[in-house]
């Protein structure tokens, strides 16, 4: 069986030092098999939150893939946002959308940001050709019979949570990848968990998402996911900072048809 911790929006710079302390104890005592950040590890992008960042990652002595999300690129510096919009990552360059193979599982990333978009909001996602044919040879590289699990910083689709991700060509990438063998995705943006079924042509996708560890909540308290993986099943387990883990869905196949 694996288990993954899968988080997101830290947000340094506004982070909950509690949550984060509590979620820090959590790993070092329950050892899972790779903790899974999707995106969001600062709050305005400055270098010393990425130092924050860095520091609490290599911390957990766990093997880690981070998502870039959108508060993780300059906002209001346009230099940096579109000539250097990654320099503030370097050291955090060999995590940053860092494939990883575990027992039969193959956590891939997708990228969902983007320097501009033509739209007023640039919070929201984006999923570029590039980045999704980029994702798409990962996908088809891994093993043969391994169970893939695609990870990017916004949901591709809505979940019916109070925030939205309104991501361009997002069902569309969504659609390429279970056609290509995702069986499941993993995301943040929305601070709110869920875990919910998609029919893509006849098959069920899974859709992850997971809380904040920041004080930017929203319907729900500090929290991340805790994934099992056993052979075809999995089930996700909310854990919530004060409260018993409590399951965000059943254990359920992540290879039916429907």
């Amino acid at each position: 069986m694996i288990r993954l911790f899968h988080v997101s929006d830290v947000h340094f710079g506004g982070e909950d030092q509690a949550a984060i302390q509590w979620f820090s104890h959590i790993v070092k005592t329950e050892q899972p098999d790779a903790v899974v950040v999707t995106g969001d590890l600062t709050l305005r992008a400055l270098d010393k939150e990425f130092a924050q960042a860095f520091e609490w990652l290599e911390s957990l002595d766990r093997p880690v893939t981070v998502e870039v999300g959108n508060h993780d690129l300059p906002y209001f510096n346009l230099w940096d946002r579109f000539v250097t919009p990654y320099r503030r990552f370097e050291g955090l360059k060999r995590l940053i959308e860092k494939p990883l193979n575990i027992k039969g599982v193959s956590i891939v990333p997708l990228k969902t940001t983007a320097r501009f978009q033509f739209r007023f909001n640039w919070s929201k996602g984006y999923v570029s050709g590039s980045a999704l044919e980029a994702t798409l040879d990962l996908v088809k590289a891994t093993p043969a019979g391994n169970l893939v699990i695609v990870t990017c910083h916004h949901p591709l689709v809505e979940a019916g949570t109070s925030m939205n991700s309104k991501t361009r060509k997002g069902k569309k990438a969504l659609e390429a990848l279970v056609a290509a063998g995702a069986h499941a995705v993993l995301t943040g943006h929305v601070h709110d968990p869920f875990d919910v079924p998609y029919e893509v042509k006849g098959r069920n996708v899974r859709l992850i998402g997971a809380g904040t560890l920041s004080e930017r909540v929203r319907a729900h308290p500090p929290s991340f996911n805790e994934i099992y993986i056993r052979g075809d099943m999995m089930k996700t387990i909310v854990r919530v900072k004060g409260e018993s883990a409590h399951p965000a869905a059943a254990e359920l196949p992540v290879t039916s048809n429907t």
